[in-house]
C-alpha cells in the first residue's frame, strides 16, 4: 500500500500555491519523482511508488530522501539546492507549505535554472565541446578525490548482488519486449566478468576508491551554471547503489554519451579523467560497469512505459530500453586491443589524429590515448594546460616522460584496452621502445609517422589554444633540424587535413 498523492499533485501544479508571483507551473516527470517550476524555484516531490530497489511509499520516507537529497547534493551544487519544505493540511482542510506541524508530504525546494543548460539538452542541439567535456571530466575527478571513502561497501559481493538484482529487474519488466535469452546471456557474461574482476574490485575496496559518488551521474543530472559543469540530482535513496568505486560512478556519465551517440566524447572524458586521476589499474573492469549502467537504465525505461502517456510515448520508451539493453550486451564483447604509436614533430597533428582514432578502437570507450605532453604536466603536478619552462624539457625529464607512457600503455594493454601513444618520438630508441613494449604484452604494434609541410606545422601551433603543448614555431625549428634516424613507422602526409589524415591512418591500420 503506498500513499494517495492526488491532493498534493494538484496542490503543487496550482500556480496559486507558491503567491501572487507566479501564474504559471510547467511539471517535469521522471519514473520516480515530480518536479514543479513555479517561479524562481522548482520543487521536487517524491512520488508514492515502491520498487525492488527503492521506497518512497510513505510520508516518513520521503522526509528522509528529501533530507538526504539536500545534505548529499549540496557537496557539488550548494548553490542549487535551498531547502526542504513541508506541505501540511490546515484546519480548514486545505493544503499549504509549512515548515511546522505534520506534514502529509516533503518537496526539495531548489534554484531554478534554464532546462536548456542540462547537459542532456545540450547534447540534443550540439551544445557539448571537447572544452566542455574536458571541465566535466575534471570537475568528476574533484568530487571523486574529495568523496567520503567506503571501506565498508563496494567490492565483489556487492557487484555480483547488483548483477542479480539488474537480471531480476530485466526479467520481470513490464511491457518492455526484452527478449529473455538476451538478458539471460547478459548475466551469464556478467558472472564471467565478476569471476576474474574479483581480485581487483576487492582491491581497489581496500584502495579507498570506493566512496561515498554521486550514483545517477547521467547528461540530465548535469547542468551548466554560471558557465560551469554542475552535478545535481544525486542517488539519495540507498547508501549500497551510491557508495560505488568512484569508475563505476563515471560509467554512468561515459555509458549514456555512448548511448547518445556521442562516443568521441565518452572517449574524451574517460582520457581525461583518468589522466587526472590515475585510476587506470580499473580499466579491467569498465565494460562490466559499462555494462551494468545500461542495463539499470534499460530497466527504468522500461518501467517508465508503465506511466507514460499515450501509444507513441510508451512506444519511444520501449525502443530506448531497448538499445539500452543492446548496449549493456555490446560493451561485454570481447575486442582485439594492439599498441599504436603516432609521431612526428610538433604541429604534425599527432593529438588531432589521435583523438579521431580512439573512439572507434578497442573496447568501449574507445583506445586510452598517452599524450607525452599530457604525462608531462601531470610528472611535475600541474595541470595539462599550465605552460612550462624551458627548464622542464631536459632530457633526463623526457626519459621519465615516455617512462610513465609506456607505464601506463603496459597497464591499459594489460587491462585489454587499445592504447595510442602520442608523442614526438625523434630518437630511434624511443620508438624501438614502443614496439619491445607491444611485443612483451603480446599485442601487435602500428607505428605512424605524421608529416607536413613546415609552414603548415607552423600556422597550427600558432592556432593552439588551452592545449597541452607547449611547442613555439622556434621549437618546431629545432626539431626539424635534428635527424630522426632512419623512419620504419608507417608514413602518413598530415597536410591536406585531418581527414585525409584519418582516412590514411585507418587504411594503414588495416593492412597493418
Amino acid at each position: 500500500m503506498t500513499d494517495d498523492q492526488h491532493d498534493v499533485i494538484a496542490f503543487l501544479s496550482d500556480a496559486s500555491s507558491y503567491g501572487a508571483s507566479v501564474d504559471r507551473v510547467e511539471i517535469l516527470e521522471t519514473h520516480a519523482s515530480l518536479v514543479f517550476l513555479a517561479g524562481d524555484c522548482a520543487y521536487k516531490l517524491k512520488r508514492a511508488v515502491r520498487y525492488q530497489y527503492l521506497d518512497f511509499s510513505t510520508a516518513e520516507r520521503r522526509r528522509e530522501a528529501c533530507e538526504a537529497e539536500l545534505t548529499l547534493n549540496r557537496r557539488t551544487a550548494p548553490a542549487l539546492y535551498l531547502e526542504v519544505r513541508g506541505i501540511v493540511r490546515t484546519a480548514a482542510g486545505e493544503l499549504a507549505f509549512s515548515s511546522s506541524g505534520r506534514a502529509v508530504d516533503w518537496v526539495v525546494v531548489m534554484r531554478r535554472f534554464d532546462q536548456a543548460l542540462l547537459f542532456d539538452a545540450l547534447a540534443k542541439r550540439g551544445g557539448l565541446d571537447p572544452q566542455l567535456m574536458d571541465e566535466l571530466a575534471d570537475h568528476v575527478a574533484l568530487f571523486h578525490l574529495a568523496a567520503e571513502r567506503r571501506l565498508d561497501r563496494g567490492g565483489a559481493a556487492e557487484m555480483r548482488r547488483l548483477a542479480e538484482t539488474q537480471h531480476e529487474c530485466l526479467a520481470a519488466a513490464p511491457s518492455s519486449g526484452f527478449a529473455l535469452d538476451r538478458v539471460a546471456s547478459i548475466l551469464e557474461k556478467w558472472h564471467e566478468g565478476l569471476a576474474i574482476l574479483a581480485g581487483l574490485l576487492d582491491g581497489r575496496r581496500a584502495a579507498g576508491k570506493v566512496r561515498r559518488c554521486h550514483g545517477d551521474l547521467h547528461l540530465r543530472n548535469i547542468c551548466l551554471l554560471d558557465g560551469k559543469p554542475v552535478l545535481f540530482d544525486c542517488l539519495e535513496f540507498d547508501e549500497t547503489l551510491a557508495s560505488i568505486d568512484v569508475l563505476y560512478d563515471l560509467a554512468f556519465l561515459l555509458m549514456d554519451l555512448e548511448h547518445r551517440g556521442l562516443a568521441d566524447f565518452a572517449n574524451r572524458v574517460s582520457n581525461r579523467y583518468l589522466d587526472r586521476t590515475s585510476e587506470d589499474d580499473g580499466l579491467a573492469a569498465m565494460p562490466l560497469f559499462l555494462s551494468l549502467r545500461a542495463a539499470i537504465r534499460a530497466h527504468v525505461s522500461a518501467t517508465a512505459v508503465e506511466q507514460a502517456t499515450g501509444d507513441a510515448g510508451a512506444s519511444e520508451l520501449r525502443s530506448e530500453a531497448r538499445r539500452y539493453l543492446d548496449l549493456a550486451y555490446r560493451a561485454l564483447q570481447p575486442e582485439p586491443c594492439r599498441l599504436i604509436a603516432i609521431g612526428g614533430v610538433s604541429g604534425s597533428g599527432k593529438s588531432t589524429l589521435a583523438a579521431s582514432l580512439a573512439p572507434e578502437l578497442g573496447l568501449k570507450p574507445g583506445a586510452r590515448v598517452l599524450r607525452s605532453d599530457v604525462a608531462r604536466k601531470l610528472l611535475l603536478g600541474v595541470a595539462p594546460e599550465t605552460q612550462l619552462p624551458a627548464s622542464a624539457y631536459t632530457h633526463q625529464m623526457s626519459r621519465r616522460v615516455y617512462d610513465a607512457l609506456r607505464q601506463k600503455a603496459a597497464v591499459a594493454l594489460k587491462a585489454g584496452y587499445t592504447v595510442i601513444i602520442d608523442a614526438v618520438a625523434l630518437r630511434p630508441e624511443e620508438r624501438k621502445s614502443f614496439a619491445e613494449l607491444a611485443r612483451a604484452a603480446g599485442v601487435p604494434f602500428s607505428g605512424l609517422w605524421l608529416e607536413a609541410p613546415p609552414a603548415t606545422m607552423a600556422s597550427r601551433i600558432d592556432a593552439r589554444r588551452r592545449d597541452a603543448s607547449d611547442a613555439t614555431a622556434e621549437i618546431l625549428a629545432e626539431q626539424l633540424r635534428r635527424d630522426p634516424g632512419a623512419i620504419e613507422w608507417i608514413r602518413i602526409d598530415t597536410g591536406g587535413g585531418p581527414d585525409g589524415s584519418v582516412a590514411a591512418a585507418r587504411r594503414a591500420l588495416t593492412r597493418n
